[in-house]
């Protein structure tokens, strides 16, 4: 395991991957090549029903900095630099759309043995101001998650979380939404050889009342073929096969129906994603 209680978006990190990470009905395509200095060029492109939206990003790594800038189908245009080790333990990230005059942000990430923080300020005349930290270690932590913005003086963002870890379970405990949503995760590791875990998420809302249920697995039919599912108390099932064809390519078939509704069809989606 690694060291550290890591950064408060990895509270419950692990469970929200086994249920929600690379499922999707649309179709995407991507393909990355490499230029003779080393430079990353990465075209994507996603049909979502009638609309097709698409981005290019060049990714330039030197030494510990790394930049990437990306354009997309609307014309916009985000650059994103990133510090690793600036110091010990030590991320900076600065990150600036154009033409939004109001997008550039400046990111500190720190990681310790016992606490990590993360800090961002808008580089604006009334920023948004965002800071997140967790105390404890890689078995047991704590963490909060706040925003406040400068412009009205409120606090946009008030969350907080409880992890608690060892070695094939993780569990996590979460109130978001300043206080009106409570979350509680829970991610097993069946086998480590097959990848075969099980993972839960439960979702309460006080105030709608309403409670939110989602359950899911995965398994590796082989060392190249991965297979999902989940179902949630809406009735809506989702599963998904993905296969590594050649080294760092993967192609993803997913699915979801709605057991409630049968005689509607299935939503399908396809992934394809090409590295030389």
């Amino acid at each position: 395991m690694a060291k550290g209680p890591g950064l408060y978006t990895d509270i419950g990190k692990k469970a929200r991957d086994l249920l929600y990470r690379d499922y999707q009905t649309d179709q995407k395509f991507s393909i990355t090549t490499y230029s003779p200095t080393g430079v990353a060029i990465t075209s994507s492109g996603t049909k979502k029903g009638d609309l097709f939206l698409a981005d290019v990003n060049t990714q330039l790594k030197n030494k510990n900095v790394t930049t990437d800038i990306k354009v997309d189908t609307n014309s916009n245009l985000l650059t994103t630099i990133t510090v690793d080790e600036a110091a010990p333990g030590l991320k900076t990230i600065l990150s600036f759309r154009v033409p939004d005059q109001r997008s550039g942000k400046l990111e500190l990430q720190y990681l310790h043995d016992y606490a990590g923080i993360c800090t961002s300020v808008g580089l604006t005349a009334n920023p948004i101001v965002n800071f997140s930290g967790v105390l404890g270690t890689n078995l047991l932590a704590f963490g909060t998650d706040v925003s406040f913005d400068s412009k009205t003086g409120n606090f946009t963002k008030c969350n907080a979380g409880l992890s608690f870890a060892n070695a094939d379970l993780i569990a996590s405990l979460t109130l978001n939404d300043k206080g009106d949503t409570l979350n509680a995760s829970y991610y097993h590791t069946i086998s480590p050889l097959t990848s075969s875990a099980v993972g839960a998420e439960v979702a309460h809302s006080f105030s709608t009342n309403q409670n939110t249920i989602t359950l899911g697995a995965q398994h590796a039919i082989d060392p190249l073929t991965n297979l999902k599912g989940r179902v949630n108390n809406f009735g809506k099932a989702t599963a998904l096969i993905q296969h590594e064809w050649r080294p760092k390519s993967l192609v993803t078939f997913s699915a979801e129906v709605d057991t409630k509704a049968i005689e509607k069809s299935a939503k399908v989606g396809l992934a394809l994603a090409l590295k030389p």
